[in-house]
C-alpha cells in the first residue's frame, strides 16, 4: 500500500506565496485569520489525515461494510477514528458560530478535505455530506428545525445524508415517485425508496438525518412539484434526544466496484415521520444547496485520488531499477538505473504531477471565492465564479483522478495491478466520483447549457476577470502574455458557443468543458511559475517553472483537440442510428 504523506510544502506555498492568504483575509474582512493559523490548522488536519484515518484505508477496503438485522456496520475502526474526528472539532469547521461551529474559512478547510480524500475517500463520504447537509439547512430549514437540528449535525454528534435517486429516476428527477402526505400535526409522512445513499446508516452516531426528496398529493408534474423533507432515523423525544424509531428502513447495501468500506444504501421509507424543508414545492431549489457544494467536494475526492496516486508512483520509480537510462548511466554503482530516468516514465509521473498540482490551485483558487461569496452575499462576482467554475471543478478533476491513478498503475507495471500495492484501490475509489452528484456529461451540460449560453455570457465574463485578475500579478513579461493570450482566446472561443442550437451545444458540451479545464489550467501554471520566483524553496521553485513547462508543451496542446471537436457540430454524432449501432 503507498504510504501517504500530506502535501504540506505545496499547500504552503500555494496559501502564502502564491494565494497571498493574508492579503486575502484581511480584503474578504476575515481578519482573525491569517496564513500562519491556517499553517497551523492545515498541518494538524494532516496529521489525522496520515496517522488515523489513512492506516484504515486498505484494511476497510477489503473488510466493507455490512447489513445484519437492519443494522450497518462499517469496517474496523472507522467508528473510532470518526469519534476522533468529532472530538478533535473537525467537523464544525465549516458550521455557523451560532449552532457551535468554528466558521473557518474554505480556504483552510479546504486543504484538511483534499489530505482526507487521499488518506480515505470511503471513510470521507459520510463526513461530506453532512456538511452538505448543514448548508442546506442553514439556508432553508425553519428556525424550529435548525433549533432542534443543526447544532449535532455541525458538531457531528449526528450525521447527514441526500435522497434523491430512485431506481427508476436518475438524472431525470422528473420521475420521481416518492410521496409525502400531510398529517395533522404539520409533519409529513414519506413513502417511498430511495437508492445509492451514502451513509443511509451506519454504526458511527446514534442518529442519521435524512434529506429526503417527495412530492405533495397537490404538486404539480414534473420537477417543479418536488419538495425537501428532514427524516431522521429517530424521532426526537422532548429534550431533543433520539427516542422512537422512524419507519424507515435500510433494504440492502450496494456491493460496489469501490469506495467499499462507505455503507451504500437502499433506503425504504415506509409512513416514516418528516419536516419540510423550505417552500413546498421548492425542494430542488434547497436540494441544490447540497448539491453544489457535493460537487465540488467530490472534485476534491479526485483531486484527493489523483495525489495518493502520484506519491505511490513517485516513490516506486527511484526505487525500481530496470534498465539503463537512454541519456547516459545515472547510478554506476547499480546493475541498472531506477526507472524515474526512463523519459517515458518521466512524463507519466510529470502528467500526474501537472495535472494534480494544477487542480489543487483550481480548488484553492474555488476556495478564494467561496470566502468571498460567504462574507458578503452581494458580491455577485464571487457569485458567478463559483457557478461557472462547479461543473469544471467537479467534471475535470474527477476525470483527471482517473487518468491520474491509471498512470499511477502504469508506472509500476505488473505490481500496478496487484491488491497488496494499493494503486489499483485508488482507481476503483476514484471511479464512483465520475459518476454521482450528477455524471459529468450532465456536469459539462450544466456548464455550457446553463451557465454559458442561458446566462448570454455573464458568467463567462466574471471567470474571465478573475483569471485575468492573476494575469496582472504576474511579474515575468513572457508568462504574463501568454497567459493573458491564453485567457484571451478561452473567452473568444467560449462566446463562439452563444449562437449554437441546443443539438449543439448538447453535442459540444463535453469537449467544451475539457476545453475550458485546460485552458485555464494553463492561466493557473503560468501564475503559479511567476510566484514560484519569489519564494524561499528554490528546489519548489525550480520544480513549479519545469512542471509548468512540461504542462505548456505536453498537456496544453490538448484543448485544441477538444476545441476542434466542441466546434465541429452534433451532425456525426448522431449520423449513426437504431440498427447502425450494431448491424442488427
Amino acid at each position: 500500500m503507498p504510504s501517504y504523506h500530506a502535501p504540506l510544502a505545496d499547500f504552503q506555498f500555494l496559501l502564502r506565496d502564491w494565494l497571498k492568504l493574508d492579503k486575502h483575509y484581511q480584503e474578504t474582512g476575515l481578519s482573525d485569520f491569517d496564513f500562519e493559523l491556517a499553517n497551523e490548522i492545515v498541518a494538524q488536519g494532516a496529521k489525522f489525515a496520515t496517522d488515523v484515518v489513512a492506516p484504515l484505508n486498505r484494511p476497510g477496503d477489503e473488510e466493507g461494510c455490512k447489513l445484519k438485522d437492519g443494522m450497518v456496520t462499517t469496517p474496523q475502526g472507522f467508528a473510532s477514528a470518526y469519534k476522533e474526528y468529532v472530538a478533535n472539532g473537525w467537523n464544525a469547521m465549516l458550521g455557523p458560530e451560532e449552532f457551535e461551529g468554528q466558521a473557518l474559512p474554505y480556504t483552510i478547510a479546504v486543504p484538511v478535505h483534499e489530505m482526507l480524500n487521499s488518506a480515505n475517500l470511503s471513510w470521507r463520504l459520510t463526513t461530506m455530506l453532512t456538511e452538505s447537509t448543514v448548508l442546506a439547512m442553514c439556508k432553508h430549514a425553519s428556525e424550529e428545525l435548525q433549533q432542534q437540528y443543526l447544532a449535532k449535525l455541525v458538531t457531528g454528534e449526528w450525521t447527514g445524508t441526500m435522497n434523491l435517486t430512485e431506481p427508476h429516476a436518475g438524472t431525470d428527477l422528473a420521475l420521481l415517485n416518492t410521496k409525502a402526505e400531510p398529517q395533522d400535526d404539520g409533519s409529513y409522512s414519506i413513502t417511498g425508496n430511495k437508492i445509492f445513499i451514502t451513509g443511509g446508516d451506519h454504526d458511527w452516531t446514534d442518529n442519521v438525518i435524512h434529506m429526503v426528496l417527495a412530492r405533495l398529493p397537490d404538486a404539480p408534474k414534473g420537477v417543479k412539484g418536488i419538495s425537501l423533507f428532514l427524516v431522521p432515523k429517530f424521532l426526537l423525544d422532548d429534550h431533543g434526544n433520539p427516542a422512537t424509531a422512524n419507519s424507515l428502513s435500510v433494504g440492502s447495501i450496494e456491493h460496489k466496484m469501490g469506495i467499499k468500506a462507505s455503507p451504500t444504501c437502499v433506503m425504504n421509507y415506509d409512513g416514516a415521520k418528516g419536516f419540510l424543508v423550505g417552500e413546498p414545492h421548492q425542494g430542488l431549489a434547497c436540494m441544490f444547496t447540497m448539491m453544489n457544494d457535493a460537487r465540488f467536494q467530490v472534485g476534491l475526492q479526485g483531486l484527493g485520488a489523483a495525489e495518493a496516486s502520484y506519491q505511490g508512483a513517485l516513490a516506486y520509480a527511484r526505487e525500481r531499477l530496470q534498465s539503463r537510462a537512454p541519456q547516459g548511466i545515472q547510478q554506476p554503482n547499480e546493475k541498472a538505473d531506477p526507472i524515474i530516468f526512463q523519459p517515458d516514465v518521466a512524463r507519466m509521473l510529470l502528467t500526474q504531477k501537472s495535472l494534480t498540482e494544477g487542480c489543487r490551485a483550481l480548488s484553492l483558487f474555488y476556495a478564494k471565492y467561496m470566502d468571498r461569496e460567504r462574507a458578503n452575499h452581494e458580491d455577485q462576482q464571487a457569485a458567478d465564479v463559483l457557478q461557472f467554475l462547479t461543473p469544471i471543478c467537479k467534471a475535470f478533476m474527477t476525470d483527471m483522478g482517473l487518468e491520474v491513478s491509471s498512470l499511477g498503475i502504469q508506472v509500476l507495471g505488473g505490481h500496478g495491478y496487484i491488491r497488496e500495492w494499493g494503486m489499483e484501490q485508488l482507481m476503483r475509489d476514484v471511479r464512483i466520483a465520475m459518476l454521482y452528484e450528477g455524471t459529468n456529461g450532465i456536469q459539462a451540460l450544466d456548464l455550457i447549457g446553463r451557465k454559458l449560453t442561458r446566462d448570454g455570457g455573464k458568467m463567462l465574463q466574471s471567470t474571465y476577470s478573475a483569471f485575468a485578475e492573476l494575469v496582472n500579478d504576474i511579474h515575468d513579461g513572457e508568462h504574463q502574455s501568454r497567459a493573458q493570450a491564453l485567457l484571451d482566446d478561452w473567452r473568444a472561443s467560449s462566446a463562439d458557443c452563444l449562437g449554437m442550437d441546443a443539438k449543439d451545444v448538447a453535442a459540444a458540451a463535453c469537449d467544451y468543458l475539457a476545453f475550458s479545464a485546460y485552458s485555464l489550467l494553463g492561466v493557473l501554471w503560468y501564475s503559479i511559475a511567476d510566484s514560484a520566483n519569489r519564494t524561499d524553496n528554490k528546489v519548489m521553485a525550480e520544480s513549479k517553472r519545469k512542471t509548468c513547462a512540461f504542462y505548456e508543451a505536453r498537456i496544453l496542446p490538448r484543448r485544441d483537440a477538444h476545441r476542434i471537436a466542441f466546434k465541429a457540430g452534433a451532425d456525426a454524432i448522431l449520423a449513426v442510428a437504431g440498427s447502425e449501432f450494431d448491424y442488427l
